[in-house]
């Protein structure tokens, strides 16, 4: 069973932080998923695709892998991007594009 590490990045909707601290171990998908005639709903046999794990540091979810006998996968983080800018900034002089009405 193959699992993939990775730190969630940031939501794009808002400025915090917030829930991306820990690293998420996940199983990936052993069998695909499969519509149901009957009621057309999306459904799978395997239950380990709603399973995530969180840990505190990128090491302890290796050691937990490799203790499980797990094959897996860490995705580099991604880069964070700071913008310290404040609202004021969008209409000051002297940028390079000038506001006007």
């Amino acid at each position: 069973m193959a699992v993939r590490i990775y730190r969630p990045a940031r939501n794009a909707m808002q400025s915090g932080k917030g829930k991306t601290a820990a690293w998420i171990l996940e199983f990936e998908a052993a069998a695909p998923r499969t519509i149901d005639p009957l009621m057309g709903w999306t459904s799978s046999a395997d239950t380990r695709q709603q399973l995530k794990l969180s840990f505190d540091s990128r090491e302890e979810a290796v050691a937990y892998a490799e203790r499980q006998g797990l094959a897996y996968t860490v995705a580099p983080e991604a880069p964070v991007r700071s913008q310290h800018k404040s609202y004021s900034d969008n209409f000051k002089w002297g940028r390079p594009d000038n506001w006007t009405h």
